[in-house]
């Protein structure tokens, strides 16, 4: 069957790395990888016998996962942290690149091999940080925000490297090369920008039009591909073409829905990406190299988390978000598969310089979730030996806050809170550790505390000891825990209602002393639950008597743990 059986083996072969990820609490692109490694031409057993051909269809899968970030890439997301991630990640990127250099010049390498390395390190991974804040809870959080922030630039900078790296690999390179190259992708952006945005959403109108789904799929990939292969033909990056083309749909009215009908295409070709990725992975290189290897991955995790935390620290951000960052961010991302590939293609990189690459990125990965769950601990850590806190209180009464109720997070939830008691005239302060928000709270004439809700010195000005009730609105657990280790000393009594994102965390805030926990999601999911019932004719009191059982049910595992 040649390549139809090898294709076959390789998804096989990706389902079952996958699954033992996924059960492992690992990316599924480590499973990918591993079993790339199992059905390559270096082990025994199964073996794929048409190993280029597969790097060919791989290269749609490269192609996709550029179409599927420029359909993606939306500005309104980088606005709350504009600066840090339009300025600090570029800061980020050069500062990485250049220790990534470095570390290739120590090994021996030639500039053009020690830039490609420093080039595949700088960008962190997408998909392993959104599955461990997930899995942790961090979503909605500033940190998260500033991280994303951050990856969004790192993959859009992915760009310009596949545009200038492959021209320095040339035998013959010169800086004219270069400047063509640039040039002529400046003026195929401007093309698309100008002649694009009219015809491709003309084309996908339609194409809508004609109410076929299967068609509308066709034609996004048409599109995305033959932009692609376009650029390709004028000497440019396939992916390049392609990323173009997603940037260009996404702002249209059919982006969403392009990009809802093509994931389920890029991530099976991202599979064969990421498998075709780890066949040429030889396992003795780990073996004979693993001092090089254990020490390059602790030299890049160590300066690379490094990098982030202090960047992100010197952009205003305090409390654990620099930790946050720097324990998140250090790992190497998938797109740095993506550039190791071309490098090895285009001669930037021997087999060496990738095989080390590749099991660092590998290993950098798997230890993500667990360095990041370790910012907690640490940040409670240091907040035990930091006493020093920046206090600014705004709005307050000359009568002084008393039995008031203490807002811990002045964000949407905090806000909504404020509001409803502002209208009550019950006394209330917040505190908020984003000065951005802090600043807004303040114009608003809320009652406010700039500092860290974890602080002593903040619970202290806050009067938590003359509280009626404390609310801990922020989305992180590590935050809300910092907070409960001063109030064990100062208000032991006072009861207080939290926020958590699962059955788990409920539980850790249950034993932690927390009297009520709400579930926003799941209290969401109720609410719309209650409206679809009544609008089918169900009984008022038959919904209520319903959603008060699933409620008991689910807060259950709390109180039976209490």
């Amino acid at each position: 069957m040649g390549i139809v059986a090898d294709i076959i083996l390789i998804l096989v072969a990706g389902f079952l790395g996958g699954l033992v990820a996924n059960r492992l609490r690992q990316p599924l692109i480590v499973g990918y990888i591993i079993a790339g490694i199992a059905v390559g031409p270096y082990t025994g057993g199964a073996t794929v016998a048409n190993v280029h051909e597969i790097e060919l269809l791989a290269e749609i899968g490269v192609a996709l996962l550029l179409f599927g970030i420029g359909l993606e890439f939306s500005p309104k997301s980088l606005r709350p942290v504009r600066l840090v991630a339009l300025i600090g990640t570029p800061i980020q990127l050069a500062l990485t690149i250049l220790l990534g250099y470095g570390l290739g010049r120590w090994m021996g390498w030639g500039w053009v091999q020690s830039l490609w390395f420093g080039a595949a390190i700088s960008v962190s991974s997408t998909m392993v940080i959104l599955k461990t804040l997930m899995n942790q809870g961090w979503l909605g959080t500033l940190s998260s925000r500033v991280m994303i922030g951050m990856l969004i630039v790192q993959d859009l900078a992915l760009v310009p490297m596949l545009i200038t790296l492959p021209q320095l690999s040339k035998a013959s390179f010169d800086y004219t090369d270069l400047g063509v190259s640039l040039l002529k992708a400046g003026m195929f952006i401007g093309i698309m920008w100008v002649f694009g945005r009219r015809v491709i959403p003309f084309v996908l109108g339609k194409v809508a039009g004609w109410q076929s789904r299967e068609l509308f799929l066709i034609c996004v990939t048409v599109l995305g591909l033959g932009v692609g292969y376009a650029t390709y033909l004028a000497g440019l990056s396939f992916a390049f073409g392609a990323f173009v083309s997603g940037l260009v749909l996404s702002e249209s009215d059919y982006g969403h829905q392009a990009l809802s009908d093509i994931i389920p295409l890029r991530d099976l070709f991202g599979l064969l990406f990421f498998v075709s990725v780890g066949m040429l992975l030889d396992p003795k290189f780990l073996v004979s190299h693993l001092s090089a290897v254990l020490l390059t991955t602790s030299l890049i995790a160590l300066g690379k988390g490094t990098l982030f935390a202090v960047l992100v620290r010197s952009f205003g951000y305090g409390n654990v978000i620099p930790l946050a960052a720097g324990l998140g961010l250090f790992q190497i991302g998938e797109f740095s598969f993506v550039l190791a590939r071309i490098g090895l293609e285009t001669k930037g990189l021997s087999q060496e310089a990738y095989s080390l690459l590749l099991t660092t990125a590998v290993l950098t990965m798997v230890l993500t979730p667990l360095c990041s769950s370790l910012t907690a601990p640490l940040y409670a850590f240091r907040r035990r030996l930091s006493r020093e806190e920046i206090l600014q209180s705004v709005n307050i009464t000359e009568a002084g806050l008393e039995q008031h109720v203490v807002i811990v997070g002045g964000g949407r939830v905090g806000h909504h809170i404020a509001r409803v008691l502002t209208r009550l005239h019950l006394p209330f302060v917040i505190i908020e550790a984003d000065r951005s928000v802090f600043e807004r709270r303040k114009a608003e004439g809320f009652p406010a505390i700039f500092g860290d809700g974890a602080s002593e010195i903040v619970l202290e000005a806050a009067r938590v000891s003359h509280a009626r009730l404390l609310l801990l609105t922020v989305p992180s657990v590590a935050v809300a825990f910092g907070v409960m280790e001063p109030l064990k000393r100062l208000a032991t009594n006072i009861p207080i209602i939290a926020r958590a994102e699962g059955i788990q965390q409920m539980l850790d805030l249950s034993r932690a002393g927390v009297r009520e926990v709400v579930q926003p999601e799941f209290e969401a999911g109720l609410e719309m639950t209650r409206q679809a019932l009544l609008h089918l004719d169900i009984p008022a009191t038959e919904v209520e008597a319903y959603l008060d059982a699933t409620r008991r049910e689910t807060y259950k595992p709390m109180f039976e743990g209490a």
